[in-house]
């Protein structure tokens, strides 16, 4: 194990459950699935939200839209940052208006990223609805949002982290609780 993790939270198989969890719990809702569509937030949520609509397609035959979101540019502390911010690729290929929209991010820790969220999406169309799915709740929360769908909630200490790491851009699926004193 890394030395500035403290703890492996999820392993492979809990997160494996969790999607197909989420699978059933988004779709539970609907006779008719086709107003849903699942956008993934930049970096991670892309690929726990294409996880998701896999497991929609495998486990019910049917086809979720799938959108990406980057919300970089709509950040309440984009001009503060001193580096620059590398900026990701959004891309929505259905149309928003009336459409249930399942936001979908690796971590809930603020809000401020979950707002910027809505506000990019507000900026592409008008949704019926959006609801918010995290993998990992953390607490801390600086402005009043919570996740309608969450796979574990872990109580964080500020000195902590919570890092998902997903097959496709970590080269593991694992959830891990980090130290952030010594990750200076």
């Amino acid at each position: 194990m890394d030395p500035l993790q403290k703890a492996q939270i999820m392993t492979e198989e809990d997160l494996n459950r969790t999607y197909l969890r989420f699978a059933h719990q988004f779709l539970e809702s609907y006779e008719d699935p086709t107003r849903l569509a699942i956008v993934g937030m930049q970096t991670r949520g892309v690929y726990i939200g294409r996880r998701i609509v896999e497991v929609i397609k495998q486990e019910f035959d049917i086809d979720i839209d799938f959108g990406v979101l980057d919300v970089t540019f709509y950040r309440d502390d984009f001009r503060s940052k001193l580096k620059m911010p590398e900026v990701q690729i959004t891309e929505i290929p259905f149309d928003l208006y009336d459409r249930d929209i399942m936001l979908v991010d690796d971590v809930l820790y603020t809000g401020r990223t979950v707002r910027s969220a809505m506000d990019a999406l507000m900026a592409y169309g008008r949704p019926r609805k959006i609801q918010f799915c995290c993998m990992v709740d953390r607490g801390h929360r600086e402005l009043p949002v919570a996740a309608d769908f969450t796979g574990i909630y872990v109580p964080t200490h500020e000195n902590e982290e919570i890092r998902v790491k997903v097959q496709e851009f970590d080269g593991e699926d694992a959830v891990y609780l980090v130290d952030m004193e010594e990750d200076i």
